[in-house]
């Protein structure tokens, strides 16, 4: 807590700081961007600014200039976002302090549906169909139901070109530690008959990756694949689009077993570098096809989205041909929502949506049972903004049927209310209190067997209720012509929470057990983050993000929530070489700099978790647009990622029990060539 008090005190100050600074009416047109941004995850279409719940922003442009194997692992350093990572190619979200089925992705207007209960696979989304990200911070989404209970990550698609227009681009990378290739080509038109279409093929493959603690470490090789076809019409009565998407993962399985004299990673492969999977290996494949129609009324506009998913998860233990474990979730998702033009300073939103799912175990082994689930809710939201004012709330009710050799009922009523104040022209005032629902998953109520790639053997229970949460948000943003300050402070008190810890017992042999538990949790933190531009190139930043997760009424030993993450100090500093150049434009060179301070706050109990030390990583980049005649034909970008080649153990990441060690020095190099075009 002595961090929390440290922290919220030098946020006060420079707020009171930044007051002092001398008055301007030219506010910095990018301050002024960022208050007109336009986010969907609320009340249909509206301005950030006028919204209380925490939303996050990040841009194309800031997608470009980040490095990571996939997209999660791209945007985890936002304040209050995590990751929980196995290897190089697995990364799952953390809103605040909470992942797994507390957080809903939407990706192609739908969410995403894949069994994102388990530890050891990632969100199946192809990053280089991402144009934008949103990033919603708690339950104040009404719009998505259970399991916002931690917040929402809407990946917003790359758009449609403008009429007449062919839009596209070659984009690929290369990473020298685990040796990534990727590549991915787009081409999209709209023609002026109001036919549009896109088509986009990704592919990328690493082999091992290493550190200096471990050197290579054997079976961390993963490769990825994707495909997707859309085609629609766009005309004045609004839009309808059809997409096909097909999206395949094969990471192999990291165990970490270690010669008994030397102490070194045992490798049964003769090369460590090579780009094909080993044993065990995972191959998670996902089918999606989503129906998107936009009708414009008089008075609002009518969507309507239908989904069908399908994710095949394999795991292969012994030989590379026969899977153990085989299972197969079927998905169905609708989703319709009346949005209203703005009317007396009115904005209101409406609707149902919801899932009907099918899951089946194919293979010999299983480690939870067949089941079939039936997801439907609905919801009102409305905005009024009156003079410097804006008053949002709403109100959605859950209710969702699960059988399997069990039959379960839960029913949920949640709601939002806030308010945002204009206090003057640079300084924006935010409150918001929200209260979230989550129905237990499948596995926190029938899990009992082995969970491959985790190392354990895991055990639910059918009677947990389900999770209730209240959480307090306050908020302000202050933005002068060469400062911007925000930051966030909130409470989240979860009734009933669900979470997985070890026990002392032994039900398999070599096999750590695990069951899944149930109490009442406390989640305090903030997110803190000042920019300086003293001159137009120049780009100073720093940001903190800090949650307290506690078990109440547990011993000491068991009264922190387990996978908390760290933490975490960054800063930067960017400074801009050119503009309007014509050869390189826009080039630039940045330093970043993030400190995860020590986690001694953890489930120790039986060993469940340990700390983890603090250490600092420093990253480089640098890049620049080629023009030619005054068109930019290629963007460059090199990324120096843990320059000084630290050895480290992140929290959150599922190898650290393995004895494994993080990723260490890696360099990315970027191309990105735009095509573009008439039709």
């Amino acid at each position: 807590m002595k961090q929390l008090f440290l922290l919220l005190s030098l946020a006060i100050g420079m707020s009171a700081a930044a007051q002092s600074l001398p008055d301007s009416t030219d506010i910095f047109f990018r301050h002024l961007e960022l208050k007109e941004v336009t986010v969907t995850g609320a009340v249909g279409d509206m301005k950030m600014k006028e919204l209380s719940m925490p939303i996050t922003i990040i841009s194309p442009v800031e997608l470009r200039h980040k490095s990571g194997t996939n997209i999660i692992d791209a945007i985890a350093r936002q304040p209050g976002l995590a990751e929980i990572t196995t290897g190089g190619g697995i990364s799952k979200p953390v809103i605040r302090g909470l992942g797994y089925n507390r957080i809903i992705v939407v990706n192609d207007g739908i969410r995403q549906e894949g069994q994102q209960w388990g530890d050891e696979h990632g969100i199946e989304v192809d990053g280089n169909d991402i144009n934008r990200v949103e990033v919603i911070k708690g339950p104040a989404s009404l719009m998505y139901g259970s399991d916002a209970l931690a917040g929402v990550l809407i990946f917003h698609n790359t758009p449609i070109p403008p009429l007449g227009k062919i839009r596209g681009g070659l984009n690929t990378e290369y990473q020298t530690n685990n040796g990534l290739a990727a590549y991915s080509l787009d081409l999209a038109g709209h023609h002026r008959n109001g036919f549009v279409w896109d088509v986009r093929y990704s592919d990328k493959y690493a082999h091992a990756y290493k550190n200096s603690h471990d050197g290579y470490v054997p079976n961390s090789q993963f490769s990825e694949r994707a495909f997707y076809l859309k085609a629609g019409v766009m005309k004045r009565w609004g839009m309808s689009t059809i997409k096909a998407g097909y999206y395949n993962l094969i990471p192999s399985i990291v165990e970490g077993e270690r010669d008994s004299i030397t102490g070194e990673l045992i490798s049964y492969n003769d090369n460590v570098k090579t780009y094909s999977h080993g044993l065990p290996y995972q191959r998670v494949t996902h089918y999606k096809i989503v129906s998107n129609t936009l009708v414009n009324l008089p008075s609002g506009n009518l969507k309507v989205l239908l989904g069908y998913q399908q994710n095949r998860r394999k795991e292969f233990e012994e030989s590379p041909d026969t899977c153990g474990l085989y299972m197969q979730l079927h998905t169905i998702n609708y989703d319709v929502r009346y949005v209203t033009e703005e009317f007396a300073g009115w904005k209101m939103s409406t609707g149902f949506n919801g899932m009907v799912q099918r899951s089946l175990n194919l293979g010999d082994e299983s480690l939870i049972p067949d089941y079939g689930l039936f997801d439907i809710g609905a919801y009102v939201t409305a905005i009024k903004t009156l003079n410097r004012w804006s008053i949002s709330g709403g109100v959605r009710y859950d209710h969702r049927y699960l059988v399997s050799d069990f039959t379960r009922y839960f029913n949920g009523v949640t709601g939002s209310v806030g308010a945002t104040f204009e206090a003057s022209d640079h300084l924006d005032l935010k409150l918001n209190l929200s209260r979230g629902f989550r129905a237990p998953n499948i596995s926190e109520l029938a899990a009992d067997g082995e969970h491959e790639g985790t190392l354990r053997y895991e055990i639910g229970n059918k009677d947990f209720d389900p999770e209730y949460s209240m959480q307090a948000d306050f908020g302000f943003d202050i933005t002068t012509r060469y400062l911007e300050l925000h930051g966030a402070l909130f409470a989240n008190h979860i009734d009933n929470y669900i979470y997985l810890h070890r026990i002392d017992s032994i039900i398999e042999p070599d096999l750590m057990t695990f069951v899944y538990a149930q109490g009442n949790a406390m989640l305090l933190g903030f997110e803190a983050g000042i920019d300086v531009h003293p001159i137009h190139a120049l780009h100073l930043g720093c940001d903190f993000s800090y949650v307290d997760a506690q078990l109440l009424n547990q011993p000491d030993d068991m009264k922190y929530l387990p996978q908390t993450p760290a933490p975490r100090l960054s800063a930067d500093v960017k400074y801009e070489l050119t503009h309007d150049g014509k050869v390189f434009d826009n080039a630039f060179i940045a330093a970043r700099l993030d400190w995860y301070l020590e986690q001694d706050h953890y489930y120790a109990a039986y060993e469940t978790e340990t700390m983890t030390p603090s250490y600092t990583l420093f990253g480089l980049s640098i890049g620049t647009d080629v023009l030619r005649h005054g068109k930019k034909v290629a963007e460059l970008m090199m990324i120096a990622d843990n320059l000084f080649d630290v050895s480290y153990q992140d929290h959150l990441s599922r190898l650290k029990y393995a004895g494994i060690y993080n990723m260490g020095r890696n360099i990315v190099f970027k191309m990105m060539i735009p095509i573009n075009g008439n039709l």
